[in-house]
């Protein structure tokens, strides 16, 4: 199963441009991040962070890098919010554990939750919320 989905061109494409937005949101995040620490604590700073990526990670997705052909956007927004709650504990409890346990600085317990989150969103969005349907063949 995972040699066909690594060969298949689409899914690649899809990478890419999920990758491409996992980056501009990742960027966002960090400079977002370092505002809002100056006037929050750090929970909130990361807190507000992951909130403003996240629209700019919907919209990106939603129009550009997963375009899927579903007609119900409200449930699609509501299995998006679930898929992001879910990316926020993991990025979140992985901020604390680095921050605390490992007593990286905030910057980098920042910068180093990312990375676990994207891998499960990623295969969440792709398969699930932003499904795309598969190449019907085109009738002669």
């Amino acid at each position: 199963m995972f040699k066909r989905l690594a060969l298949n061109r689409q899914m690649q494409l899809r990478f890419l441009k999920f990758f491409i937005v996992g980056g501009t949101g990742y960027v966002v995040a960090m400079v977002s991040f370092n505002l809002f620490k100056w006037v929050l604590s750090p929970n909130r700073a990361f807190t507000g962070a992951f909130f403003v990526s996240l629209a700019t990670h919907y919209c990106l997705n939603r129009f550009w890098a997963l375009k899927s052909h579903r007609k119900d956007t409200l449930k699609q927004l509501l299995e998006y919010l679930a898929t992001a709650a879910l990316s926020y504990a993991i990025s979140f409890s992985t901020f604390k554990f680095l921050n605390i346990a490992c007593g990286f600085n905030l910057l980098w317990s920042q910068a180093l939750s990312q990375p676990p989150a994207t891998l499960f969103t990623f295969t969440i969005l792709n398969f699930w919320v932003f499904k795309h349907a598969p190449h019907e063949p085109k009738a002669n």
